[in-house]
């Protein structure tokens, strides 16, 4: 990966244009949608300061999407992670402390506590997460820590929301949780529509300089359907930017033969649907593929269905720690309904193997392209989907490089280029190997990379839709034992827009047809099925 320069910009203009059809702060831009979103922010008396901040309104390009090209010069890389559970949360056990201490220990630069929402954590919690981030900020100068919450969606399953650090950041979210969640306000599908569109303000008036919403574990329970994530996403483009494309507890799936739980890794161990969850989904969408979930394993799938569509939407691989497999602490005893705390934990001497997590870092991680190690810079990464996951250390690094004759420095991941009609777009793929050995002891092997591509045919009329049908695997790279490992393939006669993404595999557990295969309950080691899947470029077509 590009390792350059790594000091603050002063620059972080923040631009909220829509990369597909032009801004929707532009008042010629009549979509309903478009008209919802400015007629709600004049009734906040801040559409005038939302206009002054769009920079490029009505070009129909994506600056606010597309990330500093690394062939430019300017980026590192930051890995980290954006789900992160603390003594502050019902089911959890650790400090804040002790969380970013094993971030640190794994090789993250970046973390976002994330307990859980509700009653308890909206009255209590915050006001003593507070300041012990402050204090772990403090002492843990090579983290960055976020304070974010595990948001309830109305309607849906949980996501992340964060922000940099800022004198309105709690009150923000202590606001945010009180009216949007849907365990405290009420289970509205358009009550989360209504949330995004609060954080989207807090940034368009200023109080926060950036706002993040990724949704978590988002198939476990088919309660996310799609026409629920494509309005997030049209909602508050700059908020709702993603979702989990692996979730965490990868150690619940280890077997119990080899000590484990021998439960489903993830804990996508659903038996079938239930009442809330969307019936268009098929039985395999409740599993986890290779560790990552169906809505991004499945080549034609739900991801991109929606990358079809055009819309940037980004994946990212965390934790959700709770509790590690095998460790030895075991929750406190303090009441957490009364106190929003469940205390200090208990050593309790003994390996605790029915626990299913990892620390963070210890075996997934996402690599974020940043500006610089700062907390609006990493954020604005994530947001332009300059994103790698990568599991148990499969590699080290990636380069991508898309470009065509018209635009000869190209882009990289989340990254948006051209080309004239009937022109070639080269893309190029350097993967660092494993140097060294993952936290299981053992040299990740990369067997194959997929590049993947499907054509961008606009917006679909049915907004459940979760089928691409034209997007496959374009080409299969058998990666050498030895040597640099570089790949390049071209798009010859481009005639329409397109984009592509790139996945890879230690070979180990693969369909006849190459894919990730379904993961057993009870029986997926997830050392022993490792993947990385990066972000996607678009093409545009001009």
């Amino acid at each position: 990966m590009s390792h350059s320069h790594d000091h603050s910009h002063g620059d972080h203009t923040h631009h909220e244009v829509e990369p597909v059809e032009g801004s929707w702060l532009d008042p010629a831009d009549d979509r309903p949608a478009s008209v919802e979103r400015r007629r709600f922010l004049a009734g906040l008396g801040i559409a005038a300061g939302a206009a002054g901040v769009a920079g490029a309104v009505g070009t129909g390009k994506a600056e606010a999407h597309v990330p500093v090209n690394p062939w430019g010069g300017g980026e590192r890389w930051y890995s980290g992670d954006h789900h992160i559970h603390t003594q502050y949360s019902d089911d959890g056990q650790y400090t804040i402390a002790q969380q970013v201490a094993k971030a640190h220990e794994f090789g993250l630069d970046w973390v976002v506590i994330t307990d859980h929402g509700g009653v308890a954590h909206q009255k209590f919690s915050i006001d003593q997460i507070t300041p012990d981030i402050e204090r772990v900020r403090r002492s843990q100068r090579d983290v960055l820590v976020y304070q974010g919450l595990e948001w309830n969606i109305p309607g849906a399953e949980h996501a992340t929301v964060f922000m940099p650090p800022g004198k309105h950041t709690v009150d923000i979210l202590k606001a945010f949780e009180l009216s949007y969640d849907g365990r405290i306000a009420n289970n509205a599908e358009s009550l989360a529509l209504a949330a995004l569109r609060y954080l989207e303000a807090q940034v368009l008036s200023g109080r926060t300089e950036i706002a993040l919403m990724f949704a978590n574990h988002p198939s476990r329970r088919g309660v996310d359907s799609p026409h629920e994530i494509r309005g997030w996403r049209d909602a508050a483009p700059g908020v709702a930017v993603g979702m989990e494309g692996a979730p965490g507890h990868q150690a619940a799936g280890t077997p119990k033969s080899a000590g484990g739980s021998g439960r489903a890794r993830g804990y996508y161990d659903t038996a079938a649907p239930g009442p809330e969850s969307f019936p268009g989904y098929p039985p395999e969408s409740y599993r986890t593929h290779g560790g990552f979930d169906w809505m991004t394993a499945k080549v034609g799938g739900l991801w991109d269905s929606l990358l079809a569509e055009g819309r940037p939407w980004w994946i990212t691989a965390n934790s959700d720690v709770h509790q590690v497999f095998n460790d030895t602490l075991t929750p406190g005893k303090q009441d957490y309904a009364t106190t929003g705390s469940k205390g200090a934990p208990i050593d309790s001497g003994v390996k605790q193997t029915a626990y299913g997590d990892f620390f963070p870092g210890q075996y997934g991680a996402n690599v974020v392209g940043a500006r610089s190690k700062s907390y609006v810079d990493v954020m604005r990464g994530l947001q332009s989907g300059k994103v790698l996951t990568v599991h148990g250390r499969l590699i080290d690094g990636l380069e991508l490089r898309v470009r065509s004759r018209d635009d000869l420095r190209g882009v990289t991941l989340g990254g948006r280029t051209f080309v004239r009609r009937g022109g070639d777009v080269e893309v190029t793929i350097e993967v660092d190997r494993a140097s060294g050995p993952n936290f299981s002891g053992t040299r990740p092997v990369l067997a194959k990379v997929d590049l993947i591509s499907g054509p961008v045919t606009g917006p679909s009329a049915d907004r459940d839709l979760f089928l691409a049908p034209e997007t496959t695997v374009t080409k299969t790279f058998e990666v050498p034992r030895t040597g640099k490992i570089r790949f390049s393939h071209t798009f010859k006669n481009v005639e329409r827009s397109f984009y592509l993404r790139l996945r890879g595999s230690d070979g180990k557990r693969l369909t006849s047809a190459g894919d990730p295969m379904i993961d057993e309950i009870a029986n997926s080691d997830p050392w022993a099925d490792l993947w990385f899947y990066a972000n996607p470029v678009f093409v545009d077509v001009v």
